[in-house]
């Protein structure tokens, strides 16, 4: 009879781990993502010059091909983060969420010299003046009220996404707050159709906008929408129960049918909704903190904030919707080389997770704390130790003062070689904070491991 629940006599078991899904091919994907965008703007600007766009009065016509290549990278953004499974798994999250925020960057610039150039342009050949040539456009050209609402919104999405703003709003917010980037380009759209020449200039390029248009619409109605639906819907998850684990630190754990269906893969992350009450529409992503099993799943929270901290409130049989699997940070990634992973914080459900994979007797694990009494998993992590004969190092202590992400009294250079003697013969998986993670790179690559060796993930949003 299989069971799932919490630490019991030195074991801790998810009922019978599953095989993981085969790895994906993950720089295929991400080269025919490349290549897909790059042939798009292409595309494009070759509507524009077969339509005779450069011949127009040289202001007008910057501003009629700034506004289509930003019209362009508006919908390419979209198509980044629907969540399709191939490009997820091509890119990862981190560098998903940086090539979305450079297309999304890229495409406000465009847009405002769009908004610019043609005001100017026109002003130029009418001359009714700038101010009055921008009035004249926005109240009586068809649409182009709407328009400028959106580039007001798109405008305030971008402001809100520098990384200044982004720090002082919580991620419910700002993920709400987002979410008016689709409202900025339906409110555009209508201008493009109606008064946008370069749209309906040609068969082709009214069968390429309508088609890029519809592509994005298809994608976010299936990938963000259709999928997590019918994922929910069919595997109808439940929360088993709530360990704590440590001080402001839960695990929950899942229950579900037929999970062995959900192509999850140790050090991945859901997108959570718990339908237990007010705020259960906002998700929040947490990682899987043990690999999946044919029946039950395990997250692990810590107490960040409203959303993190109602997690360990949670009751049995709370229904769950989820997004998701997401993420790149897999076994995938190996070379058959022995592992070692370095966690800190919160970053150890990942390595933990990652651990029911790699886990063999000539595997590392690198764990930073305060103190051991602040450790996760300590049970578990012993556990492997004698079963798998994985090491565990707990490097604990207070941060130096010198900003190594080793503790005082470890910080001197070689410190890396000394615990891991063979580590430039091995492949590492960190998890952490991101500032953390880039000391641990720099070391990791001073201490000989090449960059393609090195694996980790930042969540970004």
């Amino acid at each position: 009879m299989n069971e799932i629940g919490p630490p019991a006599a030195g074991r801790v078991r998810l009922a019978g781990r599953r095989r993981p899904p085969p790895p994906p091919p993950r720089h295929g994907w991400r080269a025919v993502a490349w290549a897909a965008a790059a042939a798009s703007v292409l595309a494009v600007l070759a509507l524009w010059a077969s339509d005779g766009g450069y011949r127009e009065e040289p202001l007008t016509a910057l501003g009629r091909v700034t506004g289509l290549v930003g019209s362009d990278l508006l919908v390419l953004q979209v198509l980044l983060m629907a969540r399709i499974p191939w490009v997820e798994r091509g890119f990862g999250q981190d560098a998903l969420a940086r090539s979305h925020r450079l297309a999304g960057f890229g495409s406000c610039w465009l847009m405002l010299a769009h908004v610019v150039l043609i005001t100017a342009g026109y002003a130029r050949t009418g001359g009714d003046g700038l101010l009055g040539t921008g009035w004249d456009l926005v109240v009586t050209y068809p649409g182009m009220l709407l328009a400028a609402a959106g580039t007001l919104l798109l405008v305030l999405v971008v402001v809100l996404s520098v990384r200044a703003a982004r720090r002082r709003l919580r991620y419910e917010s700002w993920h709400l707050l987002h979410l008016y980037a689709y409202l900025g380009i339906g409110l555009a759209l209508p201008h493009q159709l109606w008064t946008g020449a370069d749209f309906t200039a040609s068969a082709a390029a009214t069968v390429y906008w309508w088609g890029l248009y519809s592509a994005a619409l298809l994608a976010v109605v299936v990938f963000r929408l259709g999928l997590p639906l019918w994922r929910s819907a069919y595997h109808r998850l439940r929360v088993h129960h709530v360990v704590a684990e440590a001080p402001g630190i839960v695990s929950v754990y899942l229950r579900g049918h037929r999970l062995d269906r959900l192509p999850a893969r140790a050090g991945q992350f859901f997108l959570w909704r718990f339908l237990d009450g007010p705020g259960w529409s906002r998700a929040h992503p947490f990682t899987l903190s043990a690999g999946p099993a044919p029946d039950a799943l395990r997250i692990t929270v810590k107490d960040l904030g409203d959303g993190s901290r109602r997690v360990g409130s949670l009751r049995p049989g709370t229904r769950v919707l989820v997004e998701g699997p997401y993420g790149a940070l897999t076994a995938g990634r190996s070379s058959g080389r022995p592992a070692l992973l370095i966690a800190a914080g919160v970053g150890i459900t990942t390595m933990r997770a990652l651990l029911d994979e790699l886990a063999a007797p000539d595997a590392v694990l690198l764990y930073r704390v305060r103190g051991r009494a602040e450790a996760v998993f300590r049970t578990e992590l012993d556990d492997l130790g004698r079963r798998h004969g994985v090491r565990v190092v707990y490097l604990e202590g207070p941060r130096s003062r010198y900003g190594s992400w080793l503790p005082a009294g470890l910080d001197a250079p070689g410190t890396l070689r000394h615990i891991v003697p063979d580590i430039a013969a091995r492949e590492a998986y960190l998890c952490g904070p991101a500032t953390w993670m880039a000391a641990v790179r720099a070391d990791l690559r001073a201490a000989g491991v090449p960059g393609g060796r090195i694996h980790s993930e930042e969540f970004a949003w």
